[in-house]
């Protein structure tokens, strides 16, 4: 395709023209298989749902330069509605039809949208990779028409703050599809993509939705999100198969207790957060497949990558985009600001977005490694600690399923572990490994660490204890994994 960013893009790519949908997504041999949910779906196919649907919504009053919101959970339906959005010219907002009815009314009243897709009844099932169900189109009173021309809206992760609006031009998603075509071992023709990250959120839409769309990777949402659904997807094709998810899906596929012998399986490769080593270690002894990790953001989306985990932790800057570090952080070339409405000015200047995240830029290899937050650097006394550092020690000890750890009053952790006898020994093991004013001051046993919609872990401290207080029994404190009360003081622990 030959589109990068900051490059002039066809004038068609420029605002809300949908031609892109056909020549791109929807051309080709319309008995190819591209989807694959509760059976196989032919490109034919799709661009007949595809053009029904965009009737659909231009009886309802949908018209280039309109504004859609979509609140569909992964199926045919939000895809086809999506793409029926793009194709009419529409600006087309994704909401996670998991927030709650306060989010989505506090997001519709910020994004304005004209229209809404939405199911029709109830949505149940939290572990289902997808759903049949039929949707409505409801207007809404007080709909805008575009403001902007990015073709689409999306709210960020909000996993350490509110979220923001974050819109993305026909050029920028081009832009990245691009990237993604000139990625050395990322899906191609003929190869299948078993999508895990959620189709409404970057890496699942773009990197696995578009993406195979354009290459012609056939697309894949498995029956159920659980370690047997995910394996069943894989083993249900003989083409070489890719993973697309986060991190906690790679650890939750190494519980798997005898996984079948599974040739396909080419790697997974996961975004989002950062991959711990022995999930990384027990993932590819378990499977005979490399774990691959891409760093990007919502704004931007796919940044770096290393899809064998060749270089860990070091991720090779992806073709087209510009990046460096300035002060321990990272910074990406964009041609404008990603964000809609009110941001904070001083995340990007002079063409260059401020990720608040904290890197480190190899000069000889070209390598990028990625820290963690900005913000997860704190002062103790007067010395630096990161609290990324403190994570990985934590979450590297035997017993320890999951742990987030945040500055509040102090240095605070929230873990998940198997059993009460694991949790009473972390204060002595951390002792062994941390100096002492990296340990955490305070520890926190959880069922299971709270996460956002696209499966990063929360790391608000309020949050996080309210969450421990829910938990907790009358009377007492949180719940480890066993139900068994767990808070610690680690100083009195220690004494």
């Amino acid at each position: 395709m030959g589109i990068f960013v900051g490059e002039a893009v066809p004038k068609r790519a420029v605002c809300s023209e949908g031609a892109w949908i056909d020549d791109l997504l929807l051309a080709g041999d319309g008995r190819t298989t591209v989807l694959h949910l509760s059976g196989p779906v032919g490109r034919g196919e799709l661009r007949r749902l595809v053009a029904t649907e965009q009737e659909r919504l231009r009886a309802a009053g949908l018209a280039a330069g309109g504004t859609l919101a979509v609140r569909v959970p992964p199926s045919l339906a939000c895809i086809v509605a999506m793409l029926a959005g793009w194709r009419t010219g529409a600006q087309v907002a994704l909401l996670d039809h998991r927030l709650t009815p306060y989010e989505v009314g506090k997001a519709i009243a910020r994004l304005t949208p004209q229209l809404v897709v939405e199911p029709v009844g109830d949505v149940t099932g939290r572990l289902r990779g997808h759903f049949d169900l039929a949707t409505r189109v409801t207007p809404l009173h007080g709909g805008r028409p575009a403001a902007t021309p990015h073709a689409l809206l999306q709210l960020s992760s909000g996993s350490t703050g509110p979220s923001k609006v974050i819109g993305r031009t026909v050029g920028s998603l081009l832009a990245e599809l691009d990237r993604y075509a000139r990625l050395d071992g990322f899906p191609r023709r003929g190869e299948r993509t078993v999508v895990l990250a959620s189709v409404v959120h970057v890496l699942g839409l773009v990197g696995g939705l578009l993406h195979g769309l354009a290459a012609g990777s056939e697309v894949v949402l498995p029956g159920t999100q659980t370690v047997d659904g995910i394996l069943r997807a894989v083993a249900a094709g003989d083409a070489p198969t890719t993973l697309l998810g986060v991190p906690s899906q790679a650890a939750l596929l190494t519980a798997a207790r005898t996984p079948p012998r599974l040739p396909q399986l080419r790697r997974m490769i996961v975004g989002g957060e950062l991959v711990r080593a022995d999930v990384w270690e027990r993932f590819t002894r378990t499977y005979r497949a490399d774990l691959g990790a891409m760093y990007g953001m919502t704004e931007a989306g796919v940044i770096a990558t290393d899809l064998t985990g060749a270089h860990r932790p070091g991720l090779t800057p992806a073709p087209g985009m510009s990046v460096r570090v300035e002060d321990g952080q990272i910074l990406l070339g964009l041609p404008a600001s990603p964000y809609v409405g009110p941001a904070d000015p001083a995340r990007f200047v002079d063409g260059w977005l401020r990720t608040k995240d904290a890197g480190s830029l190899d000069e000889d290899t070209g390598l990028l490694t990625v820290h963690g937050r900005l913000d997860s650097q704190v002062s103790v006394g007067g010395l630096k600690v990161d609290l990324a550092e403190v994570e990985e020690v934590l979450g590297a000890l035997p017993g320890v399923a999951d742990a987030v750890v945040v500055q509040g009053t102090g240095i605070e952790a929230f873990v998940t572990v198997r059993d009460r006898e694991v949790f009473d020994g972390l204060a002595a093991a951390l002792a062994a490994r941390l100096a002492p004013y990296k340990r955490p001051r305070t520890l926190h046993a959880l069922p299971g660490i709270p996460r956002t919609v696209t499966g990063k872990p929360v790391r608000n401290a309020e949050v996080l204890r309210a969450a421990a207080r829910a938990a907790a029994p009358a009377g007492g404190s949180a719940p480890g994994a066993g139900g068994d009360p767990a808070h610690l003081d680690v100083d009195t622990a220690l004494a």
